[in-house]
């Protein structure tokens, strides 16, 4: 059955292909420099009643008319009937698309990968008819991202990442890195990487890590996102019960307080000091919009002065 963290896995090189050439790095596949992507339809099926159908399929175009096909396998576990498939799959994708294919399968896990790697040979005993090399992606080759910045330049490549070792001990300090860096992305990628997460962890510690990480409003102030409609929802049910104005007051008040968290934590994860001054003027500032303003900036600054410039001494 494909599961919905199976789905993750190879969908996200469907929906982001500038993920390819970071991977193609690792890999050591050469790649065209200036190529153009096209996602084609994954069906392999028959005519007669028997369906194959492959992950994703990608065909790979270069500036000067290479071109080839690149299967994306999502592989969960060791299965001995893959070698069949898999080689089905590239010489039915070579016939009907007439260029070469390749096949990248993604795992996450150790055992997986190194199973997965192959080579499979097919054939009598004695006689190899066809060997099959698939490239692998998992845990010994995908770069660990702890470091926000190092996330934030490439939030494909870190949220891959937090897929891949969605079960290794480094995996708490890799969400938090991202969720960092998503504090600096548009709205749209918030969404997408934050919803692909959720799903791509499955039944994990990890996926339980990423939601509390999401769910506690931390690094999106002021966005209007869900998640912070939601936590915001949640610190208004937490008032209490009064005048509406009393609960209108506590709610700013523990939103202003909750800013002026993510400003020291986005200030400690980057490395700036913060002096007993800055300190005591931000925790000491009681306006949510202003906060705001600091959190923005507190992800580029490169003192903690740096966050009040402009602003009037509150």
């Amino acid at each position: 059955m494909v599961t919905a963290r199976h789905e993750a896995a190879h969908r996200i090189f469907q929906d982001r292909p500038e993920l390819l050439s970071p991977v193609f790095r690792i890999l050591g596949v050469p790649l065209p420099p200036k190529v153009e992507v096209e996602v084609l339809s994954a069906d392999a099926t028959e005519i007669r009643p028997l369906e194959r159908r492959v992950d994703s399929v990608l065909r790979i175009a270069s500036s000067d008319g290479e071109r080839f096909l690149l299967a994306i396998e999502a592989q969960g576990r060791h299965d001995p009937d893959k070698a069949v498939s898999w080689s089905y799959y590239l010489s039915f994708l070579k016939a009907k698309y007439e260029c070469p294919a390749l096949l990248l399968v993604v795992c996450q896990d150790r055992a997986t990968a190194g199973w997965a790697a192959g080579p499979f040979r097919l054939g009598p005993a004695g006689w190899t008819v066809l060997s099959l090399h698939p490239l692998v992606l998992g845990p010994e080759n995908v770069p660990v991202i702890t470091d926000p910045e190092v996330a934030a330049r490439d939030l494909t490549l870190a949220t891959f990442s937090a897929l891949t070792h969605g079960r290794d001990r480094n995996a708490p300090a890799i969400l938090e890195a991202l969720a960092c860096a998503l504090g600096t992305a548009d709205s749209g990628s918030v969404a997408y990487y934050s919803e692909l997460l959720e799903i791509g962890l499955g039944d994990t510690p990890a996926r339980d890590t990423w939601r509390k990480l999401m769910s506690v409003g931390t690094y999106f102030p002021g966005r209007g996102t869900l998640i912070e409609e939601k936590y915001l929802e949640g610190k208004s049910e937490g008032v209490a019960e009064g005048k509406a104005e009393g609960k209108a007051e506590g709610k700013a008040e523990g939103q202003a307080e909750e800013r002026a968290r993510q400003v020291l934590r986005v200030l400690e994860h980057r490395g700036i000091t913060v002096s007993a001054e800055v300190r005591e003027r931000i925790t000491g500032c009681g306006d949510p919009e202003v906060l705001g303003v600091w959190v923005d900036r507190a992800f580029s600054v490169s003192v903690a002065e740096d966050l009040f410039a402009g602003l009037a001494q509150d």
